[in-house]
Formats: structure tokens, C-alpha cells, sequence
């Protein structure tokens, strides 16, 4: 049997609502990266209310991962972010730039879903920034560098009119945004076909940013979320050189076919390392968190060889 692309940690999975100090019915779509030497997670976690809020633990390794006491972000209780997060904030992202980590998070009220943007320097305090789309768009990852002066961030967009697809939009101060277009497309009876969207904050490598991305299939039985990946550009992220046409990682451990949505593998969070490898961090059956680790050129190589159009 050939060796998975992506092999799971055998202790999955990493944590659970057993492991939160405080109450929560769900731990998933954690964003991660590194700071001053430890992993930071942001997770995802539905109250018994069922909205959402942020949490945070932390970990030495990588796979055992300490949640802090209380939460590390709630929707807010004033001002238009109260307004626009009354309904939950969910699946943050990080991306480093410079010496400070931005966070995208999608915020939920009566008027739809937008992306917040928040920034911290140490995961002490943190500082909403702005409402950074209008509704309704998920999934707001950005770049962590500049192209010709301006930020980069991939999207997704909800359209009735063309499937849900990943598009890059531009900007010069992160807070407003423009230049949108649409880069990537589901492709037809693909194990993607239903919908795509970004999942981690690409990661840079010789031959391009390296970007994991969620796909959907329908089935009778629902639908099954899974993971692959794409290649954009170095220079022009807009530029998608390759996309796997294979997927990287599916639903299969009991935790990842059964939980609060059945069949989903979904990443909001990867950190490379300096051995050439990747840490990927999962949400399993939107319950609890997972990961696993690859080879980033193995990544890299599937998209140059076993590729597909990007629309």
C-alpha cells in the first residue's frame, strides 16, 4: 500500500471540547503558526448556545497543544463589530507580516457573513482592525509578503450564479481592498465540483506559494470535504501555475466521518518547518482538531505532475 501524502499524527485527535477549561461543545478550523518558539492555535469552538468564539492553546511540539483559561476572542459587545458578530466569529487564519499577526475571522450577524481582520503582536492583546468585505464572503487568507507594494488575499465569494470559487483581491494598508478577480474554479464531477475555498495561509517555496485549499463533493449521503492543493505564482499570486488534480487528505478516522458534520477534513492553518516538511492542522467532522504532517516538495511536485486547469 502506497504511503499517504499526508500521514496523520497517531495520537489524533490533538484536542477536543474535553480539553477546553471552559464550556464548549466543538474544537475545529484552527488557524496555527509560531511564536517565539511554541505553536499558537486558534480554534474554532461552538458555545451551547450554538455560535461561536475563539480560543487558544498552545504546544512545544506541534501536536500537544494546552488551551488557555478563557477564551481568546468572543464577538464583541459594542461599536459595528458588535453588529456584524452577533451571530459567532469563526475559522481564523494567521499570517505573519513583519513583526506583528494578522487574523482573518469570519463574522456572522442577521446581515450575513463577512471576514474581521485583527491584529497582535504576542497573543496577549489583540485589536480588531475592520470589516474587511462585504457580505457574504468566507475564507479571507492573505499572503504573508508584498507584490509591487500591495497585500495579497485569496477568497471566496457566495454566488448563486457560478460555483463558489476562489478569487485573490489586492490592497495597500490590508483594510481596503480591490482589483478582485477570480482565479480558481471548481472542476466538474472532480472530487472538488460542488464548491472550493482557501484553507491555509500559502506557504512560500522555491517553485511557488504552496496553498492548501478545502474542495466538496455532493454525495446521496451529503457532502464530503477534503483537502488539496495549488500553486500560485511567486511574483503574481494571481497566477495559479498547477492545481492538483488529486486530493491530499479525506475524511477516514472515525473522528473525521462522524462528529458535528459528518465527512469533513477542513484546514485554516499549516506551518512549515525547517526540515523541508509541513505541519497540517484539521478540523475533524467540525468536533475536534487534528493533524498530520508532509514533504512540502512532494506537495509541490504533485502539482507540477499530476495537474489540472485552474478553470
Amino acid at each position: 500500500m502506497p504511503r499517504p501524502v499526508v500521514r496523520r499524527y497517531e495520537g489524533n485527535p490533538i484536542l477536543t471540547p474535553r480539553d477546553i477549561p471552559y464550556p464548549v461543545e466543538t474544537v475545529h478550523n484552527a488557524g496555527v503558526t509560531k511564536h517565539d518558539g511554541k505553536y499558537v492555535m486558534l480554534f474554532r469552538a461552538h458555545r451551547d448556545n450554538g455560535r461561536s468564539i475563539l480560543g487558544l492553546a498552545e504546544s512545544d511540539d506541534g501536536f500537544h497543544f494546552v488551551a488557555r483559561s478563557e477564551p481568546f476572542m468572543v464577538p464583541a459587545n459594542q461599536g459595528v463589530f458588535a453588529e456584524y458578530e452577533a451571530f459567532g466569529i469563526e475559522d481564523p487564519r494567521i499570517c505573519r507580516i513583519d513583526d506583528e499577526y494578522v487574523i482573518t475571522y469570519s463574522a456572522y450577524s442577521k446581515h450575513g457573513v463577512r471576514i474581521g481582520l485583527a491584529k497582535t503582536r504576542d497573543f496577549g492583546f489583540v485589536e480588531r482592525v475592520a470589516l474587511i468585505t462585504q457580505a457574504d464572503l468566507r475564507n479571507v487568507v492573505i499572503f504573508p509578503g508584498r507584490f509591487d507594494g500591495r497585500y495579497a488575499r485569496l477568497d471566496r465569494p457566495h454566488s448563486e450564479i457560478s460555483p463558489w470559487s476562489i478569487w485573490i483581491s489586492y490592497s495597500p494598508d490590508l483594510v481596503h481592498w480591490g482589483n478582485s478577480r477570480v482565479v480558481m474554479k471548481p472542476a466538474q464531477y472532480h472530487w472538488d465540483e460542488m464548491k472550493i475555498g482557501p484553507g491555509a495561509t500559502p506557504i512560500r517555496t522555491p517553485r511557488g506559494w504552496l496553498h492548501i485549499y478545502h474542495g466538496v463533493f455532493p454525495t446521496m449521503d451529503g457532502a464530503v470535504y477534503r483537502l488539496g492543493v495549488a500553486l500560485h505564482d511567486l511574483e503574481d499570486p494571481g497566477q495559479v501555475i498547477a492545481v492538483c488534480d488529486r486530493w491530499i487528505l479525506q475524511p477516514e478516522d472515525l473522528w473525521e466521518v462522524t462528529g458535528y458534520v459528518h465527512n469533513v477534513v477542513f484546514t485554516c492553518g499549516a506551518v512549515p518547518e525547517d526540515d523541508g516538511t509541513i505541519k497540517i492542522y484539521w478540523g475533524g467532522a467540525d468536533k475536534v482538531m487534528c493533524a498530520g504532517t508532509a514533504v512540502i516538495e512532494e506537495l509541490v511536485d504533485m502539482c507540477l505532475t499530476d495537474k489540472r486547469p485552474p478553470m
